[in-house]
Formats: C-alpha cells, sequence, structure tokens
C-alpha cells in the first residue's frame, strides 16, 4: 500500500479511536452515576471540557519534565496505536493494520510502560508535596501487574511461534473457539485479570486514591496540559482494550467489532470497580502475587513443554 494512503488510514483510525474513547469514558461514567442513583454527565461532556482545556493558558510554572509529562503520556499512546494492527482484513499490509511489524508485541509492552514513567517524572517536578506517594504507589502496582500479564504474553508468543500481533490474531481466526481464551485459558485468565490493573479502576485506582488524597495529575495539571491528558486518557483505554482483545478474544473483522469487544472488555474493570472497595497498596500487590501470578507460570509451562 502507498505510504501516504496508509498514513490517512491511520490518521482516520486515530480519530476513531480518539472520540470513542471519549465517549466511552462518558458512557461508563454515566453507568456508574445510575448505579449511584445520580443521573450522571452528559455524553456530549468530555468534547466540551477538551474544548474548554484547550483553550485556557497556564501560569503556573515548574521544571521542563513537568510540562513534558502530559506528552509523554499522550506519546504511550498514540505509539500503541501506531503499531497495533486495530482491524484483520487477511492482508499483512491491510488499511488498518497501522504500523504493525514482526516483533511489535514487544514494543507494543514497552509503549504501555512509555506514559507511567513520563507521567511519574512530571509529577516528581509538580509542587504537590504528595507526589511521591503517587509515584511510589503506581509503580509498584505496574510492576505487580506487569509480572503476570508479561507471562502470560510470553506464553502466547510461545504458543504461535511468533511476536507479532497480526499473526497472533490471524492464528485464532475461523471459530471462537480458536480464541485464545479457549486454546490457553490460563494465559487468557492471567491477562483477563491483570487487565483490571492495568485499566486502573478501583480497587486497583491508588494513584488518584479519589476520597483519600487529592495526588491526582488533574489537581496540578490544567488547561493544555490537562487536555493532552484527557486526549491520551481516552487512546490508551481504547488501545489497552484492543491489545487484550487482539491476545484473548480473536482480534476484531470490523470497527464495529472492535467497538463492541473493546467495550465489553472496558466495562469489565468498571464493573469489578463498581463492586469493590479501593485497595490498600500493600493488598494490591499481593493480590496480584498470587491468583494472577500463578495462572501466568501455569500459562507458560502449559507450552514449554
Amino acid at each position: 500500500m502507498n505510504i501516504y494512503v496508509k498514513l490517512a488510514y491511520t490518521l482516520l483510525g486515530l480519530l476513531i479511536v480518539i472520540n470513542w474513547g471519549m465517549l466511552m469514558g462518558a458512557t461508563m461514567r454515566k453507568i456508574g452515576a445510575r448505579m449511584a442513583g445520580r443521573h450522571g454527565i452528559p455524553f456530549h461532556q468530555p468534547w466540551i471540557n477538551l474544548l474548554k482545556n484547550f483553550s485556557t493558558r497556564t501560569t503556573i510554572t515548574h521544571g521542563i519534565m513537568y510540562y513534558l509529562g502530559p506528552v509523554f503520556r499522550l506519546s504511550g499512546g498514540v505509539g500503541l496505536f501506531l503499531f497495533m494492527p486495530m482491524v484483520f482484513t487477511g492482508a499483512v499490509d491491510g488499511p488498518w493494520t497501522n504500523f504493525s511489524f514482526e516483533g511489535d508485541l514487544v514494543l507494543i509492552l514497552y509503549f504501555q510502560v512509555f506514559g507511567m514513567l513520563g507521567m511519574a517524572l512530571g509529577a516528581g517536578e509538580g509542587g504537590h508535596p504528595y507526589s511521591a506517594m503517587g509515584i511510589a504507589r503506581g509503580l509498584a502496582q505496574h510492576a505487580a501487574v506487569e509480572l503476570p500479564l508479561t507471562l502470560a504474553i510470553v506464553s502466547i508468543a510461545i504458543q504461535y511461534d511468533t511476536l507479532s500481533i497480526y499473526k497472533i490474531v490471524e492464528a485464532q481466526q475461523g471459530s471462537i473457539l480458536n480464541w485464545v481464551l479457549f486454546t490457553n485459558p490460563f494465559a487468557a485468565a492471567a491477562i483477563i485479570l491483570a487487565m483490571l490493573g492495568a485499566l486502573g479502576h478501583s480497587p486497583f485506582n491508588l494513584v488518584k486514591a479519589p476520597n483519600e488524597i487529592l495526588i491526582g495529575p488533574a489537581t496540578e495539571y490544567e488547561g493544555t496540559y490537562l487536555g493532552f491528558m484527557m486526549t491520551a486518557g481516552a487512546v490508551i483505554h481504547v488501545m489497552e482494550a484492543v491489545l487484550f482483545m487482539n491476545l484473548v478474544f480473536g482480534g476484531a473483522n470490523s470497527w464495529l467489532e472492535l467497538i463492541v469487544k473493546s467495550f465489553l472488555i472496558y466495562f469489565w474493570s468498571v464493573f469489578v470497580g463498581m463492586v469493590f472497595p479501593r485497595f490498600k497498596i500493600e493488598q494490591s500487590i499481593t493480590w496480584f502475587f498470587k491468583v494472577p501470578f500463578v495462572l501466568g507460570v501455569l500459562a507458560i509451562l502449559m507450552y514449554s513443554f
């Protein structure tokens, strides 16, 4: 495919992802409000907030890394999108495969960490006295999440003898029984549990810690920087759901299928967050080193002999 045509499809796909991420976020907030007996925000509120923030300037001055934090966060989300095959079309160079390549699974795992590390550096240069607490919580929990998640992903790579996300999706075509959910249930279970921490809803929303201490990034960032963070959040939530969809649930053969599957995957974390209260940091880390870690080890052993 011509590089300019490929770039046009990629930019169109990014626009779809941003808008779907904001709509999905508004929908989840609406669901949470209704469960709490409230009306909730209007569905168009994220777009109003985004326009308002990008039209506002701030006079607060911190270090350079403070301003680069939201940029790193958005770069991590856009990086996930650029190298993630979105819709399976049967052709490696199809219109919605973006710039995926052999070995893109390793790069995707790096991009998952990139945005979080950028925000940690940015918060470290902020003026909030509890920023260090938020950084410590976030990085400690992220390490605990990544261990079972990486074990499960490695077992899938061993199972299909590839580090290409496209080829993993291709191997799951033909029948629902070909999904990793059924062919490698230990890896699927480890990923489904680990994604609760990756998506960051209760009981694993330790960085923002609502109603406890105001350490969330929104308490320090405003204006354009907060707008970058909102855009990054919309992209990252969709792309993490798409990653789990590609690895476990057979990928998507159309944008409609992608929207439905990513919604259900994201709703899983929201549902758990509505049922369970937030963990303490020691409870969160211990939880990931129990069942998800054991399932990840079993997934490795299943395809190592």
